[in-house]
């Protein structure tokens, strides 16, 4: 027995240490197998973290108890390496799916409805075609449009509109959520962890941040990163069609489930999604995972590289039919 727990007691602590043994496993193992994949290229190496000089987080799960005559621990049989890694990018993917749950909160409950209510009130949707006559001819004449926007309640808590970065001919064009605290900050998209995480993806398509453009549903942070609410997304949305309008990009790629429902106005989880070909008024858009999440879920990075590849696939093709 374990001194000071009694058998009921020891029994639980012992398969804790049991579960914090397996997942150290899985770990490793998904590691190993990071590499060896199923039929699709490796993930590029830099994904692995936000710098590849960075310090390693320091292990502080609690270490397996010593073993007991009464309980010997068993050891775990080693699983097939590549079924591990597909099961843990399958596992923490699934993590992901919005559920709708029976006590919502009052924020939660409007996000879900946010892309019924826009596809009824706002103008013209996802499959509308914009007469030549509304295209706004830069990105400056859109910028003066917002100017000190005060059109929705977010607004009040801004430092800095985000408005958007990149070149606005770019032939594509990535659309996020939001900004975050640093964006708010700095009043660029995609600053902080998840953005330099995006700067690393973009750059495995062999390009930089300033061969396309990035923009979010919201130009404002909302408090506490919280999902953007109907009326706020409403009041920013034909800002962004406009940006839209001036890029006139090959393809976009939404980033994440509120980016993907907003532009799209679907209620669709975005792990039913992404890697699934889209379309906003005829041009082709691939939803996939958001950065933010690949920082807390790493295995689900290759399901983010193998939408990329897609990206890179049609962005190929039309430049050889051109």
């Amino acid at each position: 027995m374990i001194e000071g727990l009694g058998p009921d007691e020891a029994r639980v602590f012992m398969r804790l240490a049991l579960l914090d043994a397996a997942r150290q496993l899985r770990q490793q193992l998904v590691a190993q197998a990071a590499l060896a994949g199923n039929g699709c290229e490796p993930v590029p190496a830099d994904w692995a973290g936000i710098s590849p000089s960075a310090p390693q987080t320091p292990n502080t799960t609690r270490p397996s108890p010593p073993r007991t005559t009464d309980a010997p621990t068993p050891v775990p049989s080693a699983p097939n390496p590549a079924a591990e890694a597909r099961r843990a990018i399958v596992g923490d993917v699934k993590k992901s799916a919005p559920r709708a749950r029976p006590n919502a909160t009052p924020n939660q409950a409007s996000t879900l409805d946010a892309f019924s209510q826009l596809a009824r009130d706002a103008g013209p949707g996802p499959s509308a075609q914009i007469p030549e006559s509304e295209r706004p001819k830069s990105m400056a004449e859109v910028r003066t449009l917002l100017g000190d926007c005060t059109r929705c309640k977010l607004h009040q808590g801004r430092t800095n509109i985000v408005f958007g970065v990149g070149d606005p001919t770019s032939d594509l064009m990535f659309i996020g959520e939001g900004p975050g605290a640093d964006e708010d900050q700095a009043g660029v998209p995609f600053v902080g962890k998840a953005g330099q995480l995006l700067t690393r993806i973009i750059g495995a398509m062999e390009r930089t941040r300033d061969d396309v453009y990035v923009a979010n549903i919201v130009k404002c942070r909302p408090p506490g990163n919280r999902d953007p609410e109907p009326d706020e997304v409403a009041s920013c949305e034909p800002f962004l069609t406009k940006q839209i309008l001036v890029v006139q990009p090959k393809v976009i790629v939404t980033l994440g489930r509120v980016a993907t429902q907003a532009l799209l106005r679907i209620r669709t989880p975005i792990t039913r999604m992404r890697g699934h070909w889209q379309d906003y008024r005829g041009i082709p858009v691939m939803p996939t995972l958001h950065p933010a999440y690949l920082l807390r879920h790493p295995p689900a990075k290759r399901a983010v590289w193998q939408d990329v590849q897609e990206v890179m696939k049609r962005l190929q093709s039309d430049q050889q039919g051109a």
